[in-house]
This record gives structure tokens, sequence and C-alpha cells, in this order.
């Protein structure tokens, strides 16, 4: 279905008339669509930051079976956290998830605010993270624009543009918002860019916040994610057989270990490594 160079001469109900037709047909069924538990929406929200739909798919059901609610995250040990969350990457995120889950069960009676400030506050959690929470977990008309919805304005409306800055966007993504249900909206929007992304050239590649993601071969996240896993399968370490057991040298591993320390992830007593 083609829904393109035509659409900035829409008017805001005309431009969702025609996103919701494309919605429609080509819904994406994602599992955590099926809930409107805020939980549950703040750990999708969180596993979807900087990891691709396909692959949260594989880890989201599991986690939420294995910890269902705020209350059982809160009281996992770290290192089982990190082992129902090894392969998914960005293990701070993980770290976030639980911080976060602690102050909901202490400061917030086990339910999560709905408002921006409140969410905010939160580890992990910004401005686009609220706004889809808000949006998908309360119904709330925030103006929320990630990656999928950025494109779809772009592509639609500035065409013959390059570095559009989101200043731009914003604006637009609240004149044409659905508030009487901006849960299924955001859906319809961000299910047209992911068919944008698969049938024309990137069109985020003409936004000021377009940055092409270093290799993550040999880099640091990577060396972080095997000392982590490392940990999770073997246990307490001696620091020293970490070099041997990852095969690297032991300048790759000393600074990853001080920011491992730095951020809670582990703690070094007398040379052994112990996850927290």
């Amino acid at each position: 279905m083609m829904i393109g160079p035509d659409l900035p001469g829409l008017t805001p109900r005309e431009f969702r008339k025609r996103i919701y037709r494309f919605y429609r047909h080509h819904r994406r069924d994602l599992p955590w669509r099926d809930t409107c538990d805020p939980y549950r929406i703040l750990v999708s929200e969180m596993m979807l930051q900087q990891t691709q739909v396909a692959r949260v798919q594989e880890w989201y059901t599991g986690f939420v079976t294995r910890f269902p609610d705020f209350a059982s995250l809160h009281a996992a040990p770290v290192e089982e956290l990190l082992r129902e969350w090894q392969g998914l990457g960005y293990n701070r995120r993980a770290l976030a998830l639980k911080k976060t889950a602690f102050l909901v069960m202490t400061e917030w009676n086990g339910i999560l605010p709905d408002d921006e400030k409140s969410l905010c506050s939160l580890p992990g959690i910004g401005k686009a993270t609220a706004a889809a929470v808000q949006a998908f977990a309360f119904n709330k008309p925030s103006v929320l624009i990630e990656t999928n919805i950025r494109r779809v304005f772009i592509h639609c409306y500035f065409q013959d543009r390059a570095s559009v800055p989101d200043r731009e966007v914003l604006p637009l993504v609240e004149e044409t918002l659905d508030r009487r249900n901006p849960r299924d909206w955001y859906y319809a929007l961000m299910d047209y860019g992911s068919y944008l992304g698969k049938t024309r050239e990137n069109p985020n590649r003409r936004s000021s916040q377009y940055k092409k993601q270093s290799p993550f071969e040999g880099s640091v996240r990577q060396v972080r994610g095997r000392v982590l896993s490392y940990l999770v399968r073997n246990g307490d370490t001696v620091a020293s057989d970490l070099s041997s057991g990852l095969d690297l040298p032991p300048e790759r591993i000393a600074p990853v270990l001080a920011s491992l320390v730095a951020e809670g992830f582990i703690v070094m007593e007398c040379d052994i490594v112990k996850i927290t």
C-alpha cells in the first residue's frame, strides 16, 4: 500500500485515516501489545532501547514469565536477572530495571507512576521511554518520537531535506496525534515506519539524530558482555583468571572491571570478582 508524497497536503484527520488504513491490514502481532500492564510495557520499552524488535521478541516472554511483576524483579538476585538478560545486550538496562523495581516497591507502593516527571526520575527512563509508557500503559496522549515514528514524518513531510531536527518533527507528531486512542495510533505509526524501513532507503538518514552505530566486534561493549556472561556461567572468579578464560589481555579487561564496579554490576573482594 502506498502512502506517499501526497501526505503533506492532508489534514491531520486525513493523515490518521491513511495510516490507520495501513495498520488494519499490516498490524504486527507483538506480545507486549496484548497487555496494558505498566510493568510489562516498561520491560518491553527498556528492551527495545537500541535493540531490534525481532531480537526483543526472543527474550520478552521468557523474561516476564520469570519476573512477572515489580515485586519479583525487585526480589531477584542480580546474577539471576543477568542470566535471563544474557544475549540481549546493553546490560545496563537490566540493572536500571531492577533499580526501578526497587523504587517502585519502596516509594510508589508497587505502582508505576503515570506522569512524565516521575517516570523520568526512574533509572534508565528518558523522555521517549516515559512518553511510550504513558501512551501504551495508560493511553495518555503523550508526544512520542522514536525511530519508526521519526521515519514516517521525515518520509512524509521532509522529503527534500537533510539533517532534519526533532524540534521540527515534534509539532507534527503533536498535531496529528489521535488523542482519543494514542496507544493504537502510535502502534500504527510504528508499523508504517517499520514498513518504510524495509521498502525504502532509510529516511532517518536525513535526521539530525542519525548516527551510524560503531562496530560491535572488538568493542568495549562486547568485552563487557563477555565478562558478565562469564561470571554468570562460572560464578565468583579470580580477576586474573578472566584473561585466560576469555582469551583477552589483562589491559582489555581491567578498565571494563572498573566500569562494572562503578555501575554496580560487580564487586571485587581480594581479587575475587562477584556479581552484586
